[in-house]
């Protein structure tokens, strides 16, 4: 081979080697289609979405589009899907961004840490990241603050509670002590009737005893007084003295005569016949 056939295929080489890892040109988004904004140093607020084999430009604006994202940047194997281009701040120039796709060499996906942005067709209008630093990046990190702060109270007015609910379990302590005490004196009460009330009737029927006995006596002693029999506490036989009663003195069998009747004079006795 010549010389100059030799530094022919050098220069188309070299040629064709500088086309396929050149970043493409940023173009204006095109809705339904992936197109490249720029080479940034930074993916702003864009997520991880991890590692493709064989990743190209389509592939991962793909991926991005189809989990509803509207920007999408590449650095070799690496994926990254977001909401928003990164700040204009982190922008860099396109010869930044040399790394060759793995799975189309003709793109170009980042570079030493660099990574080519694209639009995934979702949407044209898109925003871009806050620039780190700025006043509203730091003011918006202020409520968080504000957030922990205003919780402060929220655990104050717990403490609150729990301070004043302790009084309110003194009354219901005491409460089972004050129900004891009227029941012992319902039931103290309930057995000193009840014993004042069984003397009562002892004593009642004790008197009616002793009226009882008193009136039988009474009855015996009026009994004996006038020539009567006295009852009989135990409804026998009465042990009255014969000789007492003149009358049991008389001969009273059957078949005798009495002595005190004149028998020798003959008495008429008219009958009607």
């Amino acid at each position: 081979m010549s010389v100059r056939q030799f530094t022919i295929a050098a220069v188309l080489a070299f040629a064709s080697l500088s086309t396929a890892t050149k970043e493409k040109a940023a173009q204006d988004p095109i809705a339904g289609t992936d197109t490249v904004h720029g080479c940034y140093k930074s993916v702003g607020t864009m997520k991880y979405m991890g590692p493709i084999d064989f990743n190209t430009q389509g592939i991962c604006a793909r991926l991005c589009r189809d989990n509803d994202k509207v920007t999408g940047a590449s650095n070799s194997n690496d994926c990254y899907c977001g909401d928003e281009y990164p700040n204009k701040a982190d922008l860099v120039d396109d010869k930044q961004c040399t790394e060759p796709c793995p799975g189309f060499g003709d793109e170009a996906c980042g570079g030493l840490n660099t990574f080519t942005v694209y639009n995934t067709g979702k949407r044209v209008s898109v925003g871009e990241a806050k620039e780190p630093g700025s006043p509203s990046s730091s003011s918006s990190a202020a409520p968080s603050k504000t957030s922990s702060v205003s919780d402060a109270p929220a655990s104050t007015s717990d403490t609150i509670e729990t301070v004043t609910a302790a009084p309110s379990e003194e009354p219901q302590k005491s409460g089972p002590n004050v129900a004891g005490i009227a029941a012992g004196v319902v039931v103290g009460v309930v057995v000193v009737a009840a014993l004042i009330g069984g003397g009562f009737f002892w004593m009642r029927r004790k008197r009616n005893a002793e009226i009882e006995e008193e009136h039988r006596r009474n009855a015996a002693v009026n009994a004996f007084i006038s020539g009567g029999k006295p009852p009989s506490s135990s409804g026998g036989v009465s042990m009255t003295d014969s000789r007492l009663d003149p009358v049991l003195n008389r001969r009273m069998s059957d078949g005798s005569i009495a002595d005190n009747q004149d028998y020798s004079r003959r008495i008429l006795r008219v009958t009607n016949a």
